[in-house]
């Protein structure tokens, strides 16, 4: 490792700290104060911004005329679905395929492209959309919903925290070198530490009706969704042949690359307090 690397990286953490400092403070004041209505309006303006970057990566040579109606299905689909009204939720999406198969049929630029192009389309209104509408869900739980959202905030941090630090000090084992040349397996390891401490802290603060049993079992699940949801979209940006979704903040390179591991972690974190949890 060169002396010019050494110094890149450490000034890539100190500006990925500097960014954290000023945004989780903010983080928990919403998540502590917001009602739903404006809970729900923060993870539409996220759900827009997450499935434009994406839009951006997937299918940048796809028009206003694809790359509009695409954002406005994903974002009625967020709403519909977080407020479970799914009849709603599936008209909709419905709608959405016939406007994208009938805008793509007389608005294309490469026919070989097309197949394509539509398929990742459909598939960028649901990946965000859907996943982020789980938030809503979780939050809406009675008696502890911003406990959990809070819950999964906690050990996805410090998983990914423990995961990149245990992993750059001691990492010497690839975890799956094909999708993520500089993960290993030592740093998966410091990830499921990470989320136990970060399960035991919300319990032992904010959390304590969640029972020491359940903190280890949902950390350990959330650590281990929240990696898959990680290793995924390096698959989808090692496909599209891009480093960051975008470079909105600073430090951390888009905000889907500051969601990925939540995205799938969220949904598991509803399906085990709908299933495991409470009474």
């Amino acid at each position: 490792m060169t002396r010019l690397t050494v110094v890149q990286g450490r000034r890539a953490i100190k500006q990925r700290i500097l960014t954290g400092l000023v945004l989780l403070p903010l983080l928990i004041l919403l998540l502590v104060y917001a009602g739903p209505g404006l809970f729900l309006g923060f993870l539409a303006v996220v759900s827009l911004v997450a499935q434009h970057e994406y839009q951006a990566m997937a299918v940048p040579s796809c028009g206003r005329l694809i790359q509009v109606p695409a954002l406005a299905v994903g974002l009625g689909l967020m709403v519909f679905a977080g407020l479970g009204q799914s009849a709603a939720a599936l008209y909709l999406l419905v709608a959405g395929v016939l406007l994208l198969g009938a805008l793509f049929l007389f608005h294309h630029r490469d026919i070989h492209l097309v197949a394509r192009d539509l398929g990742l389309t459909l598939f960028g209104i649901c990946y965000l959309p859907l996943l982020l509408a789980m938030v809503v869900l979780l939050f809406a739980l009675p008696d502890s919903g911003r406990q959990w959202v809070g819950l999964v905030l906690l050990v996805v941090m410090l998983a990914d925290t423990f995961a990149y630090f245990v992993g750059s000090a001691i990492g010497k084992t690839p975890l799956y070198p094909a999708v993520s040349p500089k993960k290993s397996r030592e740093g998966a390891v410091g990830g499921l530490v990470g989320s136990l401490i970060g399960g035991l802290l919300a319990q032992l603060s904010f959390f304590p009706e969640l029972g020491w049993g359940h903190a280890c079992l949902v950390s350990l699940l959330l650590s281990v969704c929240g990696q898959l949801g990680d290793l995924f979209e390096s698959l989808l940006k090692r496909s599209f042949q891009v480093k960051d979704s975008s470079q909105l903040i600073p430090g951390h390179g888009g905000l889907l690359d500051r969601l990925d591991s939540l995205l799938f972690a969220f949904p598991a974190a509803f399906f085990y307090a709908s299933l495991f949890w409470g009474d």
